[in-house]
């Protein structure tokens, strides 16, 4: 990490959103999904007599919202796709070699 003034620098642009943040999400979209529901029940109801085929698919996204809904607020949290690294590899230094621990016949 590069040091300023002294002090480690860390970079946080791979952190997750917060855990009141993404709850605060997930119910936004759950609100919107359920709100876009009501409407298309709503316009199902109205449309029956005059265009039924659009009737149809009205009530079909109706049908299919609330399961896509709850999957979507139940998602749970996202993952980091990836953290930054606060490891700083250091340049390989090549071994020593160990110490030759036989006697020769020279230092006897």
């Amino acid at each position: 990490m590069p040091k300023h003034g002294g002090t480690e620098v860390f970079r946080i642009t791979g952190a997750r959103q917060g855990l009141a943040d993404d709850v605060r999400g997930r119910q936004r979209r759950y609100v919107i999904s359920m709100t876009v529901r009501t409407f298309s029940v709503i316009a199902a109801t109205v449309l029956w007599n005059v265009e039924r085929h659009v009737a149809f698919v009205a009530l079909g996204l109706g049908l299919l919202l609330p399961y896509i809904a709850v999957v979507i607020a139940n998602a749970g949290r996202e993952r980091a796709p990836s953290l930054p690294s606060t490891f700083v590899p250091t340049p390989e230094r090549p071994a020593l070699d160990a110490p030759n621990l036989k006697k020769t016949s020279d230092q006897s």
